[in-house]
């Protein structure tokens, strides 16, 4: 079996390429480096079913090659986090947007039968209900948000139109090892380790209360593959973790100081996926408990001695464009 991998360098994309090779596929990698790191695909480099193409999602040209003779990709290339959207929007929409439409041709072109696009839970907004099923309303609140869910809506198109077998996942806060350490305020999990790595107290935002469905990297590689592997097309799912966890929590099992900063507009105080439809069309389950995927990574917290050492100053310098835009 054939599988195509766009940011196949990144941190969920390389735990994807690992599950496939491990399950006999050929993996061909499409990865611009700009996010992605080859040392991510350290444990399956020799692997002589494995070919990496440097390649940008938003050059349609030079994508073509790469997905000939095709039968399964998967549409993880994007930018992510939510500030650098704020603050540079075109960015965004020709890589998460322009970009996916290039991919879904170069799919269609090699006739590929299986196409799986990864959507983000952030289209959901501030929901009204949780768990927060698939059918909630679309209400994108910031650029990322806005292009994910609009890259979903060219897959889902693709799908009608041109009959790509098509399946979008909402992913809900994923974490686990080789997650980005990039220059960008991003996830908490990250943010946290590589404070307490450092010995500087954890940045809280609000009072803490606030949760979030944590779903470990592994379980939302088995959704991918899964869905893949299933009959079912044009659909999509919630990929979560089944439980929703505050962030207090979270840092009572990192451990360490801590120290509050202001409560951003526009973040959710829950998210949490109603998971019942991919249960029931799918079979899929998650496997990796909250506190197992916690423990898994301050067992690994040397990996993210790169990453930035965020304080509350940085975050307020890193986060203005975030007030000043969304408090409206």
């Amino acid at each position: 079996m054939k599988a195509v991998v766009t940011g196949g360098a990144g941190f969920i994309g390389s735990h994807l390429v690992e599950r496939l090779l491990a399950d006999g596929a050929e993996v061909t990698v499409v990865d611009s480096f700009t996010r992605g790191r080859e040392r991510n695909l350290a444990s399956v480099a020799a692997d002589t079913r494995l070919r990496v193409v440097r390649a940008d999602v938003r050059d349609a040209a030079a994508l073509r090659p790469a997905f000939e003779g095709a039968q399964q990709v998967y549409h993880l290339a994007a930018l992510a986090d939510i500030v650098p959207s704020i603050s540079d929007p075109m960015e965004y929409f020709t890589t998460n947007v322009d970009g996916t439409v290039n991919v879904l041709e170069a799919s269609r072109a090699a006739g590929a039968g299986r196409f799986v696009y990864v959507a983000s839970s952030t289209c959901y907004g501030i929901p009204d209900h949780y768990p927060t099923p698939e059918t909630a309303p679309v209400r994108t609140e910031y650029p990322y948000a806005l292009t994910k869910h609009l890259g979903e809506l060219c897959a889902l198109h693709w799908g009608r139109v041109y009959g790509l077998p098509v399946v979008s996942l909402r992913f809900f806060n994923v974490y686990g090892p080789r997650s980005r350490t990039g220059g960008t305020y991003g996830a908490v999990m990250g943010v946290f380790l590589a404070q307490k790595l450092n010995r500087r107290p954890l940045t809280i935002v609000g009072d803490g209360t606030q949760t979030r469905d944590f779903t470990y990297v592994t379980d939302v590689v088995d959704a991918m593959v899964t869905a893949a592997r299933s009959e079912v097309r044009d659909e999509v799912f919630n990929v979560g973790s089944g439980g929703t966890y505050s962030v207090n929590e979270l840092a009572d099992r990192i451990g360490g100081e801590r120290v509050h900063v202001p409560k951003r507009p526009g973040e959710p105080d829950c998210t949490y996926a109603d998971i019942s439809k991919i249960r029931s069309r799918l079979g899929w389950e998650p496997k990796v408990s909250f506190g197992e995927g916690v423990a898994r990574l301050v067992e690994r917290i040397g990996d993210w001695s790169e990453a930035p050492v965020w304080t509350p100053d940085s975050i307020r310098e890193a986060t203005a464009d975030w007030f000043k835009y969304l408090s409206r």
